[in-house]
């Protein structure tokens, strides 16, 4: 395999005069075996640094390093959370659209993987008006333009996560070796989403003059 031991003792011993050496050359072997491994480190050390420069390729803490570079502390690691899925999140997050209603609502449903309410109060699409062709109570809700710059946004909570349907120590129909009942580990909690992060998502996407007035709901 490229940079391995063998491989970097076959590239020195490439370059060395072919008339010097017999055939079989067990001391220059153990000896150039040695040059050999601290080539093959090297290239391994190279490799490793070349892969954490793009997020893509990145893992471990230079994950969590290149989301505080571009997020700052709004985004964070979840408990259990994969190098794989962290990384799609930071990916994902760097080409959301931001400071617009489309910014808040694909921000969420990125998250969550449902679609939040919004609702302004001096958008009449929103809160419809008399003598349209739509019904009493059936847009939104009253409209106020005492209320400029601001919107009400109902946030959903996950459906599910690979814990929702487990039942506990304790708590029935389970039983051991028979579910809902099961062990479960870090990995288990990786999709949990918590309402401060979808706080601090609502938050990182709104214009700097704009209130958004956040509840969350199952």
């Amino acid at each position: 395999m490229t940079g391995d031991i063998p491989d970097m003792l076959a590239r020195l011993k490439m370059v060395l005069p072919a008339r010097w050496f017999a055939s079989s050359t067990r001391v220059l072997d153990a000896l150039m075996t040695g040059l050999a491994s601290a080539w093959s480190g090297l290239y391994g050390t190279l490799q490793f640094v070349r892969a954490q420069a793009r997020i893509t390729t990145a893992s471990g803490i230079f994950l969590d390093m290149a989301a505080a570079d571009y997020a700052g502390v709004s985004m964070t690691r979840r408990v259990g959370e994969a190098d794989a899925a962290f990384s799609l999140r930071i990916r994902r997050n760097l080409l959301l659209p931001r400071a617009t209603r489309a910014g808040v609502i694909a921000t969420l449903t990125a998250l969550t993987g449902r679609t939040p309410t919004v609702f302004e109060p001096r958008n009449a699409t929103d809160t419809g008006g008399y003598n349209t062709l739509s019904g009493y109570n059936r847009l939104g809700a009253y409209g106020s333009m005492g209320l400029p710059h601001q919107f009400f946004v109902t946030a959903l909570r996950p459906n599910d996560t690979l814990l929702s349907n487990a039942s506990g120590y304790g708590a029935g129909p389970g039983g051991y070796n028979q579910a809902p009942l099961s062990y479960a580990g870090n990995a288990a909690l990786g999709g949990i989403v918590s309402d401060a992060e979808i706080y601090a998502a609502v938050a990182a996407v709104l214009p700097s003059c704009a209130i958004a007035w956040t509840r969350i709901s199952d």
